[in-house]
């Protein structure tokens, strides 16, 4: 269970660079994957979902998005992730085909997440329509973005959310699990963390541990790195002078965010 940082890799094609490809075939995780692709202006990628639902994520950049009946023309809303701008995203469902096209430079996250319900439809999820929420106090402040949450009809399984978080400040945090399928209690979530930061130069402090400490992993996460989390609490540290970014894809069994809060850490929650 040690290998859970992912390192960008270095995969180029024709216009177009795989920054991560992360899936339930190369990796410890069951329901859920994630690709960011970098794109040339006018290039293509296409792809067709078998096993998997899918939100495109415009990281930054725009570019069309044609499904199999239809095209959503500029998708996306910031020059660049760290304009903390919302952005647009669009949901397909399980087998069903789309192509994306740049029109700009663009990055774009497509998040994934095991299903067999073919009931759903494409849809456009504009920025407008993000949950825009500040969480948070004292050192523990962070702006949140949510596309798909565990109250969206949009997806059948798929929670997406980004989150910024300014230095000096911890994230996901105190720290919370979401391992355990103990429903009214605690919900079975995976969960990947894509992280950047707003400067080369930076890095962000993430912990995976389970209250036995079987597994204890301590990461220093830099620019385009994954951190998978099958289980266990996760909390994100963001150093002095940088700000941290990070992507948040979540499916399980059942599409319910229940986190259990680490006992040792609780009571930060009772301070004002």
């Amino acid at each position: 269970m040690s290998q859970l940082l992912i390192h960008p890799q270095k995969n180029n094609f024709p216009g177009l660079q795989l920054v991560q490809d992360i899936n339930i075939q190369n990796s410890v995780l069951r329901y859920i994957g994630l690709k960011v692709l970098s794109f040339d202006p006018g290039s293509e990628y296409s792809e067709n979902l078998i096993t998997y639902e899918a939100c495109i994520v415009v990281l930054e950049g725009k570019i069309n998005v044609s499904t199999q009946n239809k095209t959503y023309y500029n998708v996306g809303q910031r020059q660049h992730i760290f304009d903390k701008l919302p952005t647009d995203s669009v949901y397909i469902p399980v087998n069903q085909g789309f192509c994306l096209q740049s029109i700009t430079s663009s990055k774009i996250a497509i998040c994934y997440a095991v299903t067999d319900n073919t009931t759903k439809s494409p849809v456009l999820i504009p920025a407008a329509k993000n949950d825009v929420e500040r969480r948070g106090n004292h050192h523990c402040r962070r702006l949140v973005h949510t596309m798909l949450s565990d109250n969206s009809t949009i997806s059948d399984k798929l929670l997406v959310t980004e989150v910024y978080t300014e230095g000096g400040n911890w994230s996901s945090y105190p720290p919370h699990k979401h391992d355990t399928d103990n429903l009214p209690h605690e919900s079975l979530l995976e969960e990947i963390y894509y992280h950047e930061t707003d400067k080369d130069s930076g890095f962000v402090i993430q912990k995976v541990y389970t209250d036995d400490l079987s597994l204890d992993e301590t990461y220093t996460v830099r620019n385009h790195d994954i951190v998978l989390v099958p289980k266990g609490y996760h909390p994100v540290g963001v150093p002095d002078g940088y700000c941290s970014y990070y992507l948040n894809v979540m499916a399980g069994p059942i599409k319910k965010w229940k986190f259990h809060n680490d006992p040792n850490h609780e009571f930060l929650l009772k301070r004002r």
